[in-house]
């Protein structure tokens, strides 16, 4: 028999696969209880109610995202500050079914965070840890640079992620070139630290 956490995490990568394929309003216990291959009632068990999922998706979605871009093999040689920087923005444009997946559930739940106070306040907490995260990266490449310098680098890095990431998954723009702009854009912030 399957442990408790592991039929909640695959009740969560059930709800990241249809939010990420039908958005938000997209989302029926009934039909996630399918895609999970589990009871509605064992959804309203660990989850209470559809709020209940859609917040603990976003953790979800957030934990994993953290994971793929900050994973490593320690036999690898560490990285410079700067290229620790560089891979962990851009691991969040890898072509994979996970990174897809994740980006594009991203989306949809911050879309709907407009219309929701509840996701929003979610969402707002979710993005400020990654901004923190972020300029704390960008601390380490300029430990001189001032807090608000870096948190503003770091707002600028991470909406314009978002929005390349966006434009990617919808065919907008290439991969390739979704991340020579990203890499650009980390240029450009470092260079003005440096200057600042």
């Amino acid at each position: 028999m399957r442990s408790m956490a592991s039929r909640s995490t695959q009740i969560l990568e059930a709800a990241a696969r249809v939010i990420a394929r039908r958005g938000v309003r997209g989302l029926r216990v009934e039909e996630l209880a399918a895609e999970a291959g589990v009871s509605t009632a064992l959804i309203y068990y660990h989850f209470k109610d559809r709020t209940g999922v859609l917040r603990q998706t976003l953790e979800f979605i957030n934990d994993r995202a953290e994971r793929y871009t900050t994973d490593r093999d320690p036999d690898d040689p560490p990285l410079t500050p700067r290229e620790e920087l560089e891979e962990t923005l851009l691991l969040e444009l890898q072509d994979t079914v996970e990174v897809r997946e994740n980006s594009s559930a991203w989306g949809e739940l911050r879309a709907s965070a407009v219309f929701d106070e509840v996701l929003r306040e979610d969402l707002a907490r979710a993005t400020l840890v990654w901004v923190q995260e972020v300029a704390a990266l960008l601390g380490q490449v300029h430990p001189m640079a001032p807090a608000s310098s870096l948190a503003a680098a770091a707002e600028r890095l991470t909406a314009l992620l978002e929005g390349l990431s966006m434009r990617w998954l919808s065919g907008g723009i290439r991969i390739g070139h979704a991340r020579e702009l990203m890499r650009g854009a980390i240029d450009a912030e470092l260079a003005g630290l440096r200057q600042g």
